[in-house]
């Protein structure tokens, strides 16, 4: 029997009619590598996985409610509480990360849908879903399966979608401010009160203003986490940075939404690593 090591993470951006829609693919195949868990964190963006291979397996959805189970294609909300992903020493697939402002564009309804779920993607997408999976496995390599998402999301797209500039100005302020703008402010700025904001932003993209800001704080203190080695002596200047009171609420924001708090989780990824893991997104 072979034991031959496969280990591949690659990053592709989408056609540029699609970008404001979706900000990335992930394209990830692996063959030997330890059996771990991974942690899907919350993210800014919904989640889109069209697997190659073998099934992603959910051991553990944002929602405790719902059962583990086993998934061929998967569409997942925002959430603010980790997924946990069982990865049996091999893997192979693409993830996609969808704005939620563009999901009535792709998915043909609001991410507000989808808020805290993940769902095989066939039962939101329909048949669709499975002609994309044949291209996917047919195309001979990364590039040509990300030409198959650009014509597959392309084909998907519509062009009638409206959308209230309010709740998109809201948005793109919270994203341009990392999460740190209060809702009293993003209200004003938006013309609307705090509570007609927060319903219809709730509506469209899946969480309040007030969770959505703090899922974007989350995302950029984790990346901003992994990519500097040396942040363990640094965590207070990092939760400053980042717009906390300080480094106790980090690490209370940190655990909610990771499930462990940030140094556990950096030991973590960098286990993963080491022994080959390069989890999608």
């Amino acid at each position: 029997m072979s034991t031959d090591i496969v280990d591949e993470a690659v990053r592709g951006r989408p056609a540029p009619a699609l970008r404001g829609l979706v900000a990335w693919y992930s394209g990830y195949r692996q063959r030997g590598v330890p059996v771990t868990r991974h942690r899907g964190l919350p993210s800014p963006y919904l989640t889109l996985i069209l697997t190659l291979d073998e099934p992603i397996t959910v051991a553990a959805h944002p929602d405790p409610a719902d059962p583990p189970g086993d998934y061929a294609a998967l569409v997942g909300g925002l959430h603010t509480t980790p997924a946990l992903i069982s990865v049996p020493g091999r893997q192979s697939g693409v993830q996609i990360a969808l704005d939620p402002l563009g999901a009535r564009t792709l998915l043909g309804l609001p991410a507000g849908a989808l808020a805290g779920a993940d769902l095989a993607a066939e039962d939101v997408l329909g048949p669709s879903v499975a002609e994309a999976h044949d291209l996917l496995r047919a195309a001979p390599d990364w590039p040509g399966r990300f030409a198959v998402l650009d014509a597959w999301l392309l084909g998907r797209a519509r062009s009638d979608v409206r959308l209230a500039p309010e709740v998109r100005h809201a948005w793109h302020l919270l994203a341009a401010t990392g999460g740190t703008i209060g809702v009293a402010a993003l209200a004003a700025r938006t013309g609307w009160s705090e509570r007609r904001l927060r319903d219809r932003f709730a509506a469209e993209v899946g969480l309040s203003p007030k969770a959505a800001a703090r899922v974007i704080r989350f995302d950029r203190t984790r990346r901003g986490l992994a990519a500097r080695p040396g942040t363990e002596g640094g965590l207070a200047r990092l939760a400053a940075d980042r717009g906390y009171f300080d480094q106790a609420h980090m690490d209370r924001e940190f655990r909610a939404m990771a499930g462990c708090p940030p140094t556990a989780w950096l030991a973590e990824e960098r286990r993963n690593i080491q022994s080959g893991h390069h989890p999608p997104g």
